[in-house]
């Protein structure tokens, strides 16, 4: 009896590693908001990295983390490195700006767990008068073996995009003041 459990506790977990195998290589998360307020304004919360914590709902999870700017906080060069119990081991860079309507952003985790993506900010004007702003706010990047497994029990697109959502709800705040 307890050698037929094992077996089929086995076949289990090989199914399991099996069907894992066959999930997506990449991911990609995105969200979207129009803000009140002109793609110009937007464009300086998000390409300077001082102004992007302010808003950045990751820096408000852990507000005990430990940050460090480069020189440079603004525009391509630009890099925030991050360590916190509840947000792990980071940095961000800004790889490119065009203002006022894209900023692309290369993000490194290191712990807990390792990870390379790619974040990009879109900013289209809205309204006839260009008073509005529609943000969209994308993450993608590769998924290795283990997250594929990872990926089987947590749903990324829900987690991180709820993140997304929040951020770009403070953004809207801060873009408003």
């Amino acid at each position: 009896m307890i050698k037929t459990i094992a077996l089929v506790a086995l076949a289990a977990v090989a199914l399991l590693l099996a069907f894992a195998a066959t999930r997506p290589g990449s991911f990609r998360v995105e969200r979207s908001r129009v803000i009140e307020a002109p793609p110009e304004r937007v464009f300086g919360l998000v390409q300077d990295l001082r102004r992007f914590n302010t808003w950045n709902p990751y820096e408000r999870k852990d507000p005990g983390a430990k940050g460090q700017y480069s020189a440079a906080t603004a525009g391509p060069g630009a890099r925030y490195a991050w360590q916190g119990d509840k947000v792990g081991t980071g940095s961000m860079e800004i790889t490119e700006a065009t203002a006022p309507s894209h900023v692309g952003m290369k993000l490194d985790f290191v712990a807990p767990f390792e990870a390379h993506n790619r974040v990009d900010f879109t900013l289209q004007p809205q309204g006839e008068a260009g008073q509005f702003t529609r943000v969209t706010w994308a993450m993608q990047g590769p998924v290795p073996y283990l997250a594929k497994i990872m990926h089987l029990f947590f749903d990324m697109d829900r987690m991180v995009g709820q993140d997304f959502e929040e951020g770009l709800a403070f953004l809207a705040a801060e873009a408003a003041k």
